[in-house]
């Protein structure tokens, strides 16, 4: 009697110490995919921004999320074999940024919600229906806004007054980017300037883009960013150091590497605000209903370091006005 008592007893023990680490086996540890074209270091930034955002919502990573990463550093044809790695690891969902990691994901998959950290305009791309109901299964946050190509120019007029030919080097490949283009045409009709385009779509046509901005005397240089130029920004950033010329970048990355100045949406928030879309897709909400969401923070960053080399003074009104001084 004694021993099935004994037993007994042990039996229920062990089911008690046992049944807490069933139920935490069985409950569903969500798991992320994060796409990217860049380098981990490149994007360190913007992934710290996601880290936090998911911090705020009460997500640990490694104890209750985890997140595949995939980068293919620069190297866009490597995007469909990554893309098709996060599917087969049966993540629930996938972040990413820019049109070459939307289209790759897009190619192995049209049900997997994609949650955008940013890119250009989804319904000029095709990748939504609308801004407000996107419609399929890709929402997240965009860069675009009317007033940024009119400020960047504003900008290099102030520190430099009596320029009037600047350059701008853009992807002609990208739609969004034909846009941008246009509205910095605008911009710089009302400021009496005029514009030098450089289009660059392959890695090839940067020697001839650089030889035509030298040979045609602009005094300038704009850089449209997009996946693919910040994936080029050393090479363009190395131009413009060897050439002595001032240039606008539209994206922190390029000043990282020791480009001259950048006004362009926060990146980093946007990403740490796109953890908030996971938490709703996570919780069952469809990427369908979400809207497409603008930039609300933006920054304006300067390095004082390649003004220096370059030989350039940067008014003390304008460095007033920056988010950011590197010295």
């Amino acid at each position: 009697m004694k021993r099935k008592i004994t037993v007994l007893s042990l039996s229920t023990l062990l089911f008690a110490l046992c049944s807490p680490a069933e139920a935490q086996q069985g409950k569903k540890v969500p798991r992320i995919g994060f796409l990217s074209p860049f380098s981990a270091s490149a994007l360190a930034n913007r992934v710290e921004g996601f880290r936090q955002g998911l911090r705020e919502l009460g997500y640990e990573e490694g104890k209750n999320i985890v997140i595949e990463y995939r980068y293919s550093d620069g190297q866009f044809d490597r995007l469909p074999n990554l893309a098709a790695e996060l599917v087969s690891d049966n993540v629930d969902l996938v972040v990413t940024h820019g049109d070459a990691a939307i289209r790759a994901l897009k190619q192995v998959s049209k049900t997997i919600p994609i949650v955008v950290g940013v890119t250009g305009d989804l319904v000029i791309t095709g990748h939504a229906a609308s801004l407000a109901r996107p419609g399929g299964n890709i929402t997240g946050f965009v860069d675009t806004s009317p007033d940024l190509s009119g400020k960047r120019l504003e900008l290099l007029k102030e520190i430099l007054p009596k320029v009037s030919r600047i350059a701008v080097l853009w992807n002609g490949a990208n739609p969004v980017k034909i846009l941008d283009f246009k509205e910095t045409e605008t911009a710089a009709h009302a400021l009496g300037l005029k514009l030098q385009s450089v289009e660059v779509s392959a890695p090839k046509d940067f020697e001839n883009g650089f030889k035509a901005v030298t040979t045609q005397h602009s005094r300038a240089l704009v850089v449209l960013q997009d996946a693919f130029t910040i994936a080029n920004a050393g090479k363009i950033v190395n131009f413009a150091a060897k050439s002595h010329l001032p240039a606008m970048y539209g994206s922190s990355e390029f000043v990282d590497v020791g480009g001259l100045m950048s006004y362009a949406a926060n990146f980093p928030d946007l990403f740490r605000r796109s953890a908030a879309y996971v938490d709703k897709i996570l919780k069952g909400t469809k990427a369908a209903e979400m809207p497409v969401q603008q930039p609300t923070k933006f920054e304006f960053i300067v390095n004082l370091k390649t003004a220096k080399q370059i030989g350039l003074a940067i008014p003390a009104n304008v460095l007033a006005r920056a988010d950011k001084v590197i010295r």
